[in-house]
């Protein structure tokens, strides 16, 4: 983990990097899919998903929080990557949801830099990393 600075340009420019991101996803995506049938199930997405902590911090302090209300979380979670409803997630599914939800982050961040402390190998770290290897214009 690492304190990094970012702000919505860094993340909206690596999301509109149509190379860069999807690169970055297909690796991810290759990480989870435990099984290598081209597919996310709801138990290999289901990690993600709870690596994210998105209920159980608040303002980076852990909160408790209800079990099954953090399995109705994941759940209707998963639903929102699986566009088709299948069961499973493929590979654009992944990606489209990733990007929406990154966008909908940068929207809400506003122009504003602030610090965020970020996984290793996370998509926004992998943003940040991005940015920072850029040449001045």
């Amino acid at each position: 983990m690492s304190v990094e600075v970012l702000d919505s340009a860094t993340i909206v420019n690596f999301v509109e990097d149509e190379e860069a991101f999807t690169v970055s996803i297909a690796d991810r995506f290759a990480r989870l899919d435990a099984d290598h049938d081209g597919l996310l199930s709801f138990a290999e997405l289901l990690k993600e998903l709870q690596s994210l902590r998105v209920v159980e911090t608040h303002f980076g302090v852990d909160v408790e929080t209800d079990p099954r209300e953090l399995a109705r979380v994941h759940e209707l979670l998963f639903v929102q990557f699986d566009h088709d409803s299948s069961g499973k997630v493929d590979l654009e599914e992944f990606k489209s949801e990733t990007k929406r939800m990154m966008l909908a982050m940068a929207s809400g961040m506003g122009f504003l830099p602030v610090q965020m402390v970020l996984e290793e190998g996370s998509l926004l770290k992998i943003a940040v990393e991005r940015e920072s290897t850029k040449l001045p214009a």
